[in-house]
């Protein structure tokens, strides 16, 4: 076929089509349907930058929303798993169609809706949106004013789950809520011995934690493990990661959901492998044993787990496969 006869083969055809759809007004293809003719339009560019993530579901009377404040990635350490080579680590990245030689993270907070109680649980990394700070930006893409926020409720004092109850001017970010933090995490970063005996790379985190509390003076509340914090809300000691990391029960009717905090960070490497130690947990051994301990309950009653590191909207199921455990992303139910 000669250019000539395409290119006319081609305006009749959409010629046809304009004509087909003038009488609705309609339009379709990226053509706008007029008096019989069709006009190209040239499509409007994409909005540079992420829209919010934010993903609602229920455990029994609870609306729970998963509140994405982003991903980085990482490059790949050698000592990442301190007790794995990097080609073991390269090949379970692999293995989960992930690039080698990088590590994602993701950070999900979850905003819990319970009888007429509104609780964050973490507050993601803070400071000014970018790849990761969006939790603000998110609640206000859905709607919800921080002010609107009765209860913050802390697991550990690790910068990227403590940073967001301030904002990037210093002032608190949930004007109205009580924050509730560990006992235990709190003695432990708060200790003016346990800060000067630090390794000079711990040092900078024991002088965040004081940064981020200053502006709470002496209102912040400090839990106990086995506390019921909220309604059907509960404080569950799991130690390793940092001394006083928390995990939380939430049960509602004949519903559970177990929101493991960092008990594992990327599930491709450390739900696969729980005995692989991450660089991140201060006491490898001890979080490896509260990971295995966990995992072998949580499989076994079938109960939904929501981890702040997993794949957003970061809720899962964990199944016994061998030495370790099978990631289980659950099906799509959005609360409308």
């Amino acid at each position: 076929m000669t250019e000539v006869s395409r290119r006319t083969l081609l305006a009749g055809t959409a010629g046809a089509t304009g004509a087909m759809l003038a009488g609705a007004g309609t339009l379709a293809g990226g053509l706008v349907a007029g008096s019989g003719m069709a006009h190209a339009q040239t499509p409007a560019a994409p909005q540079a930058g992420q829209v919010p993530s934010a993903y609602r579901y229920k455990v029994g009377d609870v609306v729970v929303t998963a509140v994405s404040d982003g991903m980085r990635t990482i490059p790949l350490a050698d000592t990442f798993v301190r007790n794995q080579p990097r080609e073991a680590v390269n090949a379970a990245l692999k293995a989960a169609f992930l690039p080698e030689n990088e590590v994602p993270i993701s950070f999900t907070v979850l905003l819990l809706d319970m009888g007429g109680k509104r609780v964050l649980v973490d507050t993601g990394n803070g400071g000014k949106p970018g790849p990761v700070g969006q939790v603000r930006g998110t609640l206000a893409g859905i709607g919800v004013d921080p002010a609107t926020v009765d209860q913050v409720i802390i697991s550990h004092f690790h910068p990227d789950h403590i940073n967001g109850l301030l904002t990037p001017e210093g002032a608190p970010a949930y004007p109205n809520a009580q924050v509730s933090v560990p006992a235990r995490e709190w003695a432990f970063w708060m200790d003016e011995g346990q800060m000067s005996r630090a390794p000079d790379g711990l040092k900078p985190n024991f002088q965040n934690v004081r940064r981020v509390f200053q502006p709470f003076g002496d209102k912040v509340e400090r839990y106990a493990w086995d506390k019921e914090l909220a309604p059907g809300l509960t404080a569950v000691g799991t130690p390793g990661h940092t001394p006083g990391h928390t995990s939380f029960t939430l049960a509602s009717g004949s519903d559970v959901l177990f929101i493991q905090s960092d008990i594992t960070n990327l599930p491709a490497l450390f739900v696969r492998n729980p005995t692989w130690h991450a660089v991140f947990d201060m006491d490898p051994v001890m979080a490896q044993e509260v990971r295995r301990k966990t995992y072998e309950r949580l499989a076994g009653a079938r109960t939904q787990v929501a981890g702040y590191h997993f794949p957003f909207p970061g809720a899962a199921h964990l199944e016994k496969d061998g030495e370790g455990f099978r990631y289980i992303p659950v099906y799509w139910r959005p609360v409308l």
